[in-house]
Parts: C-alpha cells; sequence; structure tokens
C-alpha cells in the first residue's frame, strides 16, 4: 500500500492578527527538564529545573510557536554557568523571532558543608533561582536568587547568664540583579548564612550542636536585623545592582512567622 499523502499544515501562529494588541509576554509556564549546572569552581551539578521561557508578541502576530522554546531546552551544550543562562536566553530570542523576553528557572541547589567542630561533610539543600529578561530597549538583566534556611536567636529572651534563649529556623530569601561580573549561588548562600544567628548543617554530631547553639546565642538576631545586616553587604557590592531580601522566621513561641523584606541598590548603580 502507499503511505498516505498529507498536505502540509498552514503555519496558523505566522498568520496576521488585526486586534492591535501586543502580547508582554507568551510561552510556557512550569516545564520541567534535567540541567547540568557548572559553579564557579567549575564543579559540575544536575539537577532538575522549572522552567518559564517568554516572548513578546508584536500587535499583528496571531501566536507564537511554542515547540520552539523545547527545542532550544534540547540542544547540545556544556553545563550552564551564568555566561551560558545569558546565552541560551539569546538562543531563545532568536529561535523565536523576539525582541524582548524572559528565562527563568528555579531548582534545587545542593552545597557541601563542613561541620564546624566534627569536620564531618554533607550536602544542604537550597531553593534556587536564575532569570535573564531583554526589555524593549535591548537591556539584558540577569536576575540570581536563593532561599537560604539558617537559625536566628531572639535578642529579647536572651539573658545574660545562660544560653536560655529560644530561637527558629529561619528561610532567607535574597535575589540580585548581577551588573558585572559572576555571582555564585555559594557565594549568596555564604552571605545570608554570615548574617544569620546561625547557620545550618546536613550533619551534626554532638560538638557540633553545642558549637552552633552556643554560636547562635551569641549572635541574636530580629527578623529586621537579619535583612538590614545582608543589605548593607549587597549595598557595598559592585557587581550587584537592584536586589530584593526577604526573611521568614517560623516562631516557635507562637503559632504565626515574624516577617519582614527590603529592597535597595548595589555599588554598580552609585547608591
Amino acid at each position: 500500500m502507499n503511505a498516505p499523502e498529507y498536505l502540509p499544515l498552514p503555519d496558523t501562529q505566522s498568520l496576521p492578527d488585526v486586534r492591535a494588541l501586543p502580547i508582554e509576554r507568551v510561552g510556557v509556564k512550569g516545564l520541567r527538564y534535567p540541567v547540568a549546572l557548572r559553579a564557579a569552581d567549575g564543579a559540575v551539578q544536575n539537577t532538575i529545573a522549572e522552567f518559564g521561557m517568554y516572548v513578546g508578541l508584536a500587535h499583528d502576530v496571531k501566536g507564537t510557536h511554542m515547540s520552539r522554546f523545547v527545542e532550544v531546552l534540547e540542544e547540545k551544550r556544556a553545563p550552564v554557568d551564568l555566561a551560558g543562562f545569558r546565552a541560551m536566553h539569546q538562543r531563545m530570542l532568536a529561535r523565536l523571532g523576539a525582541v524582548t523576553g524572559r528565562l527563568d528557572m528555579r531548582f534545587p541547589y545542593f552545597i557541601r558543608k563542613t561541620a564546624p567542630v566534627s569536620g564531618v561533610e554533607s550536602l544542604l539543600d537550597y531553593d534556587a533561582m536564575w532569570a535573564a529578561e531583554t526589555d524593549a530597549d535591548g537591556r539584558t538583566r540577569l536576575t540570581v536568587g536563593l532561599m537560604a534556611p539558617v537559625t536566628s536567636l531572639c535578642p529579647c529572651s536572651k539573658k545574660i547568664a545562660d544560653y536560655g534563649a529560644h530561637n527558629q529556623r529561619s528561610h532567607i530569601t535574597v535575589r540580585v540583579e548581577v551588573a558585572v561580573g559572576e555571582l555564585g549561588l555559594e557565594e549568596l548562600a555564604r552571605i545570608a548564612e554570615e548574617e544569620a544567628s546561625s547557620e545550618l548543617y546536613g550533619l551534626l554530631k554532638r560538638s557540633d550542636e553545642k558549637f552552633v547553639t552556643e554560636r547562635a546565642y551569641d549572635n541574636p538576631k530580629f527578623v529586621e536585623d537579619l535583612v538590614r545586616d545582608i543589605a548593607l553587604r549587597l549595598k557595598r557590592d559592585p557587581r550587584i545592582g537592584r536586589f530584593w531580601i526577604a526573611s521568614e522566621n517560623f516562631e516557635s513561641i507562637h503559632n504565626h512567622s515574624a516577617y519582614a523584606e527590603i529592597a535597595g541598590a548595589g555599588a554598580a548603580l552609585g547608591d
């Protein structure tokens, strides 16, 4: 039997549209894909990211070609660092024939940590994100973000003679626009952890538990202190443009959280 003959399908998405309404952002959302990431030290980490891929659509074009977003992810490439992520964003714009667009991905990221006394090593997971967005003027903004779990200890319940203050686990979220150079996720995590009462570890021995408990007591922080102290660090950084910081403290003595957020600009913007 002869194979059936099919007439070519029309490219419906490329048909003209008469409603004269441009669309700021159209594409795919919630697309999960495996990705290999290259850290600043060259180490490669495999993870699964959730992608959002969007472009601006001209007022006279009916639709975008959704399959082309997936084709961008299917391209063979080396493990991705920030420069590679920005290049992927540019390839997406070129593949879709777009001037404006946004590429973002959210993913679990693991950092190996060493316990402060015993020296045992373990991995700790963080929620991380990268985003690249190009506006109508051709400017591309690159954003790096991370949620770091930490310990915070309440200054108002601290006593002078004993380690009796209440503490809680906190989630510090930091997002920064990288204006110049590179900013690794490890560095962003380190900034958040150094300004907390104490950092967290995946594995601790008894001697480590005593150390981190006493360190938190000796370094009490309100939720307001956490965001302000991190903001001071970021304001001095010449690589950073705009930044946004939030902290949620899951209170151990209340059935609610304490929360604070702050936004500002780093030294790259001259503020």
